[in-house]
């Protein structure tokens, strides 16, 4: 079975990583104006720099910096973009006793526009720090964030009349503005985190949907074709992928169900060149919405829960890719951890030594499955 020299490799991670104590301690102190940003950033930048060093020893080919300058996966990128307004989510506990984090508020209030360069700097110290023969990744919320939660009512009217095209245009826009900038950069491996399509396989969150005015139903074809609209401004030997969540708090999870509802919108009429599927238990379903692959695209099947700490076995890991086999050719599949250890600042409720060993049975069994070295 080949190897893959691009991304994804067989071997792949979502990229998010347990913060190290020292990191949180800055941000405490960056938070009470102990220290200055400048001073967080080279607390952050040791960090990056041993998380480098961490992947690369595992045996990882794709590199990330763990997220470590973020507090949650998506707003610090979101509210860099002109006409976005965000506020934190709250922390709550529900009457199952546990703390479930409130979906944050995403609001379109004026035109969408790229007005910064919103990761390039970080990626150019991530990228000073890999060694040759990897290649540093950069994660990016879904832009589908910026309609799902809020729906047309999160959309300003006076801004947005009409969302068609002018919205989903300029949207698109300001993403291929960022990934031109990354490209410049010399970044070539861009992931975009999204929760809407995994969130409209749950019956709950479909009837949210339909709730705001919008069809669940409809809805994963309209989004593939905006996530079309900024395959197309992105660079030709860029490789852009989508990871597809279902909620990653403190090991918690904010919705279920098989991808069938959105399996065809997902994997044949969108444009990307992989992605990433959540795949660790029974929520997502079975592998066969995986028959809609069309030949030129990777499906990384997250199949390694980063949620709990028991380690998974390697013949049911290779059961299961097996399984998977029978919808996808084997060729055109990977093997991931199913999201990141850390979506939020908080991390889920695993130690380094479960992160470290998840991550070394995915790179051991893609060896086994696949042959790469």
């Amino acid at each position: 079975m080949s190897t893959r020299s691009i991304p994804p490799f067989r071997a792949d991670h979502v990229g998010s990583l347990l913060r190290p104590r020292f990191l949180l301690d800055a941000r405490d102190q960056h938070a009470r104006g102990a220290i200055d940003a400048a001073a967080l950033r080279k607390v952050e930048d040791r960090a990056i720099t041993e998380a480098v060093k961490f992947q690369e020893d595992i045996g990882l080919k794709s590199i990330t910096d763990g997220e470590f300058r973020r507090t949650y996966f998506h707003l610090d990128f979101l509210r860099h973009l002109g006409g976005v307004a965000t506020d934190d989510p709250k922390l709550v506990v529900g009457e199952d006793g546990k703390e479930h984090l409130l979906p944050p508020g995403i609001r379109v209030v004026d035109k969408v526009r790229h007005v910064r360069d919103i990761q390039r700097a970080d990626f150019e110290y991530l990228s000073s720090q890999v060694s040759a023969g990897h290649t540093p990744k950069v994660s990016i919320p879904s832009p589908t964030m910026l309609h799902f939660r809020g729906g047309r009512a999160g959309i300003n009217a006076q801004a947005y009349p009409e969302l068609e095209p002018d919205f989903y245009e300029d949207v698109a826009k300001a993403y291929g503005q960022e990934l031109h900038s990354l490209y410049e950069a010399g970044c070539r491996y861009v992931q975009m985190d999204d929760t809407n399509l995994a969130y409209l396989c749950d019956q709950h969150m479909r009837e949210a949907a339909r709730t705001r005015g919008d069809d669940p139903n409809e809805l994963p074809h309209r989004y593939a074709k905006f996530i079309n609209r900024v395959v197309a401004y992105k660079p030709k030997d860029m490789v852009l992928s989508m990871h597809l969540c279902r909620g990653n708090f403190k090991s918690t999870y904010a919705a279920e169900g098989n991808y069938e509802p959105v399996a065809e919108a997902l994997l044949s009429e969108m444009h990307l060149d992989a992605y990433f599927m959540e795949y660790d238990d029974d929520r997502s379903g079975d592998f066969r919405p995986l028959r809609f692959l069309p030949a030129n695209k990777i499906v990384v099947l997250g199949l390694v829960t980063t949620k709990f700490s028991p380690l998974e076995s390697k013949d049911d890991l290779k059961r299961r890719i097996d399984e998977a086999s029978k919808y996808a050719p084997l060729e055109q599949l990977a093997l991931s951890p199913q999201c990141g250890f850390s979506s939020t600042v908080h991390g889920n409720k695993i130690s380094v030594d479960d992160e470290r060993a998840k991550l070394r049975l995915v790179v051991e069994v893609a060896r086994d499955v696949w042959g790469d070295a």
